[in-house]
């Protein structure tokens, strides 16, 4: 991982992918075709009050399994919001994160050492979650990243 890896790593448990990068609009079809989505940041506040809940409801809605994850354990809509990536049982295809930007690195590590390969930076309303140092890691690490917008738009 780049710079933002919480340890040390000679190599991306990624690289041997060995496929070619794919475009902005390829990238949001194949996120978008995977089945198990995280969305970080989701918050107790309630839908209407916070993007990350709105993208959660929404993608639950189209027929998604959507995981919502934030550090403080609660539930939403019934369902468990669990406390990081690695505690989502079986995993995931694809994370959006709508997190602060001050966390948005962090995410970004934890996907690239579950070796989860697709992350979309959630950057529509309010401060976003795009960073350029967490974009830039993606793209070092071989990582499908879709930097802004949303995926509700």
């Amino acid at each position: 991982m780049p710079a933002i890896s919480a340890k040390p790593v000679t190599a991306s448990p990624l690289a041997a992918r060995g496929r070619a990068r794919l475009s902005v609009d390829q990238a949001i079809n194949d996120f978008l075709a995977q089945q198990r989505i995280a969305v970080c940041g989701v918050s107790r506040e309630g839908v209407g009050k916070h993007g990350a809940n709105m993208i959660y409801s929404r993608l639950k809605e189209r027929g998604y399994e959507v995981f919502a994850v934030n550090p403080v354990p609660f539930s939403i809509d019934g369902d468990v919001c669990y406390p990081a990536l690695s505690a989502i049982p079986d995993g995931v295809d694809a994370v959006v994160i709508a997190r602060p930007k001050a966390r948005t690195s962090a995410v970004v590590a934890e996907c690239w050492h579950l070796g989860i390969t697709r992350v979309w930076m959630h950057d529509s309303f309010g401060e976003g979650s795009l960073t350029d140092e967490a974009h830039t890691a993606c793209k070092e690490a071989g990582m499908d990243c879709i930097a802004g917008a949303c995926p509700l738009m």
